[in-house]
């Protein structure tokens, strides 16, 4: 078998096992848990035996373009894979973790309501996780990427009659989106940098890289800090720490595997992918070593006052992975890989034996108690100590500084659409679809200054326009329509650039438009059937009574969030591409409005279908619970 198919087997043996897996009854628990279980130790003895073939071999970093989804004379979108030190360390601790968990949950969510669902969102998850380890180039990687964040969102909200998990998969799915901002602007930059789709074997080229940023290192810097914000999005680094306790609703495999060992440490991954063009650059790494030892410093004392025993595990993982960022930012990338290792296999430990931990501490302190021994924290004064305790018990009020800094702020932007309704959308929303097509087919016409203005304005406005579906708490078919309009006037907007192809207009609207459509028919069908539950204002679980159109809605919302669904998620790319080096408000305009398009149509999702059912005759979960 040749290095290709053995490096594709890593991705698709997991997608192989979750396809299976979703066309086994829920009643077949035991045949469920028996392919996840073989599937997961198959792969990690291919991978175990690859990887010592591979060192074997004298450690040679592999890289296989794989599939060419779209390609033209200027442009590839390439399925790239690429294996080296990282990838391996990768691919090895999460096979193992994923296989021993696996194992754990065969026995942890037996008889458990949910058991496929939950087999199901696992195997989905370690397909995104093998497949963003082998990532070769920055569309491979926000292709798992974006699986993981879906992943993520369905973890969370594993208990989805609960209102707690459903508000928080929410919130997780969101904090995870505006970190997605800063991989697409990566994207956009390294196009115009590079001129081409770069894999990271060419990064990993230091006279390459140090050639290419020569007179150009204002946008390397921003490049790297767009990496390093993607990164501590993910990692749940400063300002975006406080998701992490948030996410751990799940069941606690979930927890162990996805916010304990694994996912949580892709914001590292990144950067130890990344490390030789942002090495180049002595300020992106006082960045990178200066955002590690804040989130350190505050992470470690909001660890020392949790009451339970889930966050004070979530607050020591990000202390630690703010060390990691302190080790990368100072070149130890081995110290950091090892760093990894040991905080993943700690953690999954940790957290997969809480539950008896607790009730073993609880009887321990009532036969064997001792007074409290003297701490360091002592030796301040009573004034500082009182300070630092009240500071971490509020967790340094990091979820209200992103409320009041990036959500609030865009829903009172939006709440100044209220005109805006079900009624009257139609009469606002195509007349600007049709103004936009009228200014191209006449753009002839128009000066030189108008046309360079044009696509700004197109996108600002699409941009206003999700700002409105996000704020929306009324009408679920107008965010989906607002939505639709924001993508299809960004479309025109960009296509008043230079040498524009209307293929790719085609390929980006070709799943847009048609999701669109389902969805609104799905909401079409639901406001029938419950027209008096049929608002964003609370949480109404209508996912008991209509499962099938719930799922049916949730697939048309992926693909039109610009999930890898539909070619959309090439053409999103190909757009991307038509934007110039020095548009950037409009790079930006458009990485923001397709991020919060995304969180608008999750909550309207989310609040629909999950949730404690409003219906009296279902039984109710406490909403604390």
């Amino acid at each position: 078998m040749s290095i290709e198919w053995l490096l594709a087997l890593f991705v698709l043996l997991p997608f192989v096992v979750f396809f299976i897996s979703l066309f086994i009854p829920e009643k077949e628990e035991r045949s469920l848990s028996r392919l996840a279980f073989y599937g997961t130790f198959f792969h990690f003895l291919v991978t175990l035996f690859f990887t010592g073939w591979w060192v074997f071999n004298g450690f040679e970093e592999i890289n296989v373009k794989e599939v060419a989804l779209y390609e033209t004379n200027q442009y590839v979108f390439l399925i790239d894979f690429y294996f080296d030190k990282v990838s391996a360390v990768y691919l090895l601790a999460g096979s193992f973790i994923t296989f021993l968990i696996i194992r754990y949950s065969c026995y942890y969510m037996h008889m458990e309501p949910g058991n496929k669902r939950f087999f199901n969102t696992v195997l989905f998850f370690f397909s995104a996780y093998n497949l963003t380890a082998l990532s070769g180039n920055f569309e491979t990687l926000f292709l798992g990427w974006e699986m993981l964040g879906i992943s993520s969102f369905l973890l969370v909200g594993f208990y989805r009659e609960r209102y707690l998990p459903s508000r928080n998969a929410v919130k997780v799915f969101s904090i995870y989106r505006i970190g997605d901002v800063g991989i697409l602007l990566a994207m956009w930059g390294s196009h115009h940098l590079w001129h081409e789709n770069v894999t990271f074997m060419k990064l990993n080229n230091a006279q390459l890289v140090h050639e290419h940023l020569l007179g150009q290192s204002s946008i390397g810097l921003f490049i790297s800090v767009c990496l390093l914000v993607a990164a501590a999005a993910k990692s749940a680094q400063l300002p975006f720490s406080a998701w992490l306790p948030r996410a751990m609703e799940g069941p606690t495999p979930s927890s162990a595997i996805f916010y304990g060992s694994l996912s949580v440490h892709f914001g590292v991954f990144l950067l130890l992918r990344t490390e030789h063009f942002w090495g180049e650059q002595p300020l992106a790494r006082i960045i990178i070593a200066l955002t590690g030892l804040m989130t350190t410093l505050v992470a470690f004392p909001i660890s020392r006052v949790q009451s339970t025993i889930k966050t004070q595990i979530a607050y020591a993982s990000i202390a630690q992975i703010g060390i990691m960022f302190i080790e990368i930012a100072l070149g130890l990338e081995i110290l950091a890989l090892l760093h990894f290792v040991g905080n993943a296999f700690l953690r999954t430990y940790q957290l997969l034996i809480s539950p008896s931990a607790v009730a073993y501490l609880i009887r321990d302190m009532f036969y064997h108690f001792k007074p409290a021994p003297h701490s360091f924290e002592e030796s301040f004064s009573r004034k500082v100590q009182y300070s630092v305790y009240w500071l971490a018990l509020r967790e340094f009020y990091l979820d209200d500084l992103i409320n009041k800094v990036v959500f609030y702020p865009f829903k009172r932007i939006g709440n100044l659409l209220g005109f805006i309704h079900y009624r009257n959308s139609f009469y606002i929303l195509i007349p600007l679809i049709i103004s936009g097509i009228l200014m191209k087919i006449y753009e002839n016409i128009l000066s030189p200054e108008m046309l360079h203005q044009i696509p700004l304005i197109f996108t600002f406005i699409g941009f206003v326009l999700v700002l409105k579906a996000f704020s929306e708490r009324t009408y679920p078919r107008v965010s989906v329509l607002l939505v639709l309009t924001n993508h299809v006037l960004v479309a025109i907007g960009v296509s008043f650039n230079d040498h524009f192809d209307y293929e790719h207009l085609l390929i980006y609207l070709s799943g847009i438009v048609p999701s669109a459509l389902i969805a609104l028919v799905c909401l079409n069908i639901l406001h029938k059937k419950e027209p008096q539950f049929f608002d964003l204002k609370k949480y109404y679980g209508h996912i008991y009574e209509h499962k099938t159109l719930a799922f049916i809605f949730f697939v048309s919302v992926l693909g039109l969030m610009g999930f890898p669904v539909t070619p959309s998620f090439i053409g999103e790319d190909l757009i991307f591409g038509h934007i110039r080096e020095d548009q950037f408000l409009l790079a930006f305009f458009f990485a923001s409005s397709y991020i919060l398009s995304g969180i608008a149509l999750i909550r309207v999702y989310s609040r629909l279908f999950h949730g404690t059912h409003i219906k009296n005759y279902h039984a109710k979960a406490l909403k604390a619970a």
